[in-house]
Formats: structure tokens, sequence, C-alpha cells
């Protein structure tokens, strides 16, 4: 997937042409969630199932999901995520931060964090463990 894309080199453009369209990381989100049949990804994401399995193909080949047979007869393949798939999360975290903040009027979910309190990520140096702020960089 590693391919030259017209512009200015960019890790933002290469991501996006990997996860970049919607079906994509919704589909991402859902075997996140733990459904990872692709009936339960269907549902939950609401996607066209002839673009869903596009997309499937596509995360598949890019590394960011692998597909597993659990059964023989009839065949059926369940979904699970990559080392790749499982980094996005915290990119997930952040549309879902950002989204809360300025796409909706109520949050639908809450996370907890282990610490017992809600979720409220942030991006943080790991050098100086000070919060990364726009204005920062």
């Amino acid at each position: 997937m590693r391919e030259d894309l017209p512009g200015r080199p960019c890790s933002v453009a290469a991501a996006l042409n990997v996860v970049g369209e919607k079906w994509a990381l919704l589909a991402i989100r859902e075997i996140a969630f733990g459904n990872k049949r692709f009936d339960a990804i269907a549902r939950n994401t609401g996607a066209p199932r002839d673009r869903l399995a596009v997309r499937l193909r596509a995360l598949e080949a890019a590394g960011v999901i692998a597909r597993i047979q659990y059964s023989d007869h009839p065949p059926r393949h369940e979904y699970e995520l990559t080392q790749a798939g499982r980094e996005l999360r915290t990119v997930l975290q952040a549309l879902r931060a950002w989204g809360d903040k300025w796409a909706v009027d109520s949050p639908p979910s809450v996370f907890g964090h282990s610490c017992g309190h809600d979720l409220d990520p942030a991006f943080v140096c790991r050098h100086c463990g000070q919060e990364v702020n726009p204005d920062d960089l």
C-alpha cells in the first residue's frame, strides 16, 4: 500500500489512502468492539454489503485486519484487528472525542477508563509527559 501519492509527501495522506473512507473506519470500530462477523459489521455500520466487502478486502490487503476461518462447512470467516488495526483505536477515540464536542448535541455513549473516570483522551509527549497543544507544534 506504500505508493506515491500526489501532492505534498505526508503520512496523513498515506494513512487516509488506507483508512480514510467512512465504511473502513466504521468496520474497524465494530471489530474493535468485538463484532467480528460480516453480518454484525454490516448491521452496526449500516454499510451497503457490497461496499463493506470491498472495504474489508482492502483493509486485509493493507494489513489492518486479518480474515480468519471459523467454520469449514460452510466456509465462514471473521475478522480480527492486526497490530496496525489495534493501533487505530487511538485514532477512533480521538475522532469520537471530536465528534462528541463538535458533531452531536449529546454524546451517544461514554467510555470509562480503568482509573474509574470517564475517558477524556489527551495527546501527551512520551518524553516530557506534558499534554500536547496544537499551538505547541
